[in-house]
């Protein structure tokens, strides 16, 4: 077993996909970095933080963009952001099997915010786009960074999103909530509730993510390969379906609005027969618990 998280980006791309099929767009030889980070003093990389191209998985063709952790937490630029928009753009017009997304990001880069936050909405936008032109989107999230701020919106607006038990899944990360609103409110150091609010078994056991797996590139590629042909092109019957979820989930926490509901009581409600067990449960005895 060979760990996902612990996998830089191109270290996925070369473990997911078929050997020695990858094709790299704008490679770091072009050296096409933000124009922003310079001026700030910041160090830049010439990928900007994100690897695009196209690949082979299984035979097929797909695009695929992986996102590297370890520069500036992953987090959406200018140029990131506009590298992302031009791979799902490039992917309309020559229409791969599909189109993958390895997440791993804190956001929007606060050195660049507005240039970021532009960029995410173009990504967005993007995605929905060719999910239109029935071209799959699948997300995969089993980083240490997760998948916040932006490219949690990115992941949600996605056909699938594939997730490990041991990544994130949120708008607003921990510390960020704690910084707005106070230790009282979120304790960012409290790790138990950060899985519990935001990890892959939670947005599991709620829905948010489609497929659980375990930290192991080996189960991320057995599950892409399976997400292939798994289109959900939007739909109103699709957006509607999905707005019962969420309006019957809000039914399930009445309360919610005084603050005093936490993930446990949420999975009871669910139909988690023992839920002060899922933090130890493995991943096939927590996909045993939901049959839909």
């Amino acid at each position: 077993m060979i760990s996902y998280a612990e996998c830089s980006a191109r270290e996925r791309i070369a473990r997911l996909f078929d050997a020695n099929t990858f094709h790299e767009w704008l490679p770091p030889s072009e050296r096409i970095t933000s124009p922003h980070l310079a001026q700030l003093g910041v160090p830049s990389s010439f990928d900007d933080g994100v690897a695009i191209g196209r690949a082979l998985l299984g035979g097929r063709t797909v695009f695929v963009a992986a996102q590297e952790g370890a520069f500036m937490g992953g987090g959406v630029g200018e140029v990131h952001g506009a590298k992302l928009v031009g791979l799902l753009r490039r992917a309309q017009r020559d229409r791969p099997d599909a189109v993958l997304l390895l997440v791993d990001s804190g956001g929007v880069r606060l050195h660049e915010a507005n240039a970021g936050l532009i960029a995410v909405s173009e990504v967005m936008r993007a995605v929905l786009d060719v999910r239109a032109a029935g071209i799959p989107v699948i997300v995969l999230v089993g980083s240490a960074n997760g998948c916040f701020g932006g490219m949690g919106i990115v992941a949600r607006c996605a056909d699938q999103v594939l997730m490990s038990d041991a990544s994130r899944l949120a708008m607003s990360g921990p510390e960020v909530i704690e910084a707005s609103h106070g230790v009282d409110e979120f304790d960012a150091r409290d790790r138990a509730l950060v899985w519990r609010t935001t990890g892959g078994k939670h947005r599991w056991i709620t829905g948010d993510c489609d497929v659980l797996l375990d930290d192991d590139v080996a189960a991320f590629r057995e599950a892409a390969l399976a997400a292939l042909n798994g289109s959900r092109p939007v739909k109103p019957e699709s957006l509607e379906a999905e707005h019962r979820q969420l309006a019957a989930r809000w039914a399930l926490l009445p309360e919610a609005l005084d603050g005093d509901v936490e993930a446990l009581t949420l999975w009871q409600r669910l139909g988690v027969p023992k839920p002060e067990e899922v933090a130890s449960m493995d991943v096939q005895a927590l996909r045993a618990l939901r049959t839909d």
